[in-house]
């Protein structure tokens, strides 16, 4: 996969589109340009790290509902929204919609160029995130059933003992799995691997042989 950012400008004015592209690349940022909502979403471009610059209005689907469709499809590139005719309506459409900001036509290129750089620090923030959630899944893939099961009852707060009494094992064994818990998920506490978890979105383990 390209893990280069990318702006991708979405306008059916070929000025304004070589405008833009034109103020991305003097940032040192690569630039693609698309002549409609349509052009894009038939691109496959819409997993590639960058963000979208996109104008509201174009024949066929709007900037605002591409900015909805590419939402709907769970698409995270940000998006910032460019228009010749701001109105409040429209201004709260986009920004309820997500989109960083909302520029209207003629903007400052300083503008533009900060909100490029917002979206692109906002773009690599979350798919460093998104890498962060991936290890932390692969790592408590590797726990056995048994394993996750001391893991789920650390998490609630219960000592060695009563993890025993509970799953009906002795103090010690508790103690090899906690360690191997500890091991393998890499946290050094017990609110270490909470937060862990709780970042991941992983409250419940699927079971696996053990």
């Amino acid at each position: 996969m390209d893990t280069e950012p990318t702006v991708f400008v979405v306008d059916d004015d070929e000025q304004s589109c070589k405008s833009v592209c034109a103020l991305v690349q003097s940032m040192g940022v690569r630039a693609e340009s698309f002549c409609s909502a349509e052009q894009f979403l038939r691109s496959g471009r819409e997993d590639r790290p960058g963000c979208l610059v996109i104008d509201v209005r174009m024949p066929g689907m709007s900037g605002l509902e591409l900015q909805e469709e590419i939402k709907k499809r769970g698409i995270g590139l940000p998006v910032i929204v460019i228009t010749a005719y701001a109105r409040t309506p429209s201004t709260v459409r986009a920004i309820r919609g997500g989109a960083v900001t909302l520029l209207e036509k003629p903007y400052e290129n300083n503008d533009l160029g900060d909100a490029i750089r917002q979206a692109l620090a906002q773009d690599a923030a979350g798919r460093a995130e998104q890498e962060r959630r991936r290890e932390i899944g692969c790592r408590i893939a590797r726990l056995t059933a048994s394993e996750r099961d001391v893991l789920n009852l650390i998490v609630e707060g219960l000592p060695n003992k009563s993890i025993a009494r509970r799953l009906n094992m002795s103090v010690r064994t508790v103690e090899n799995r906690r360690r191997a818990v500890f091991e393998k998920v890499q946290v050094r506490s017990v609110a270490e691997l909470t937060r862990t978890m709780i970042t991941a979105e992983l409250d419940a383990p699927p079971r696996g042989e053990g």
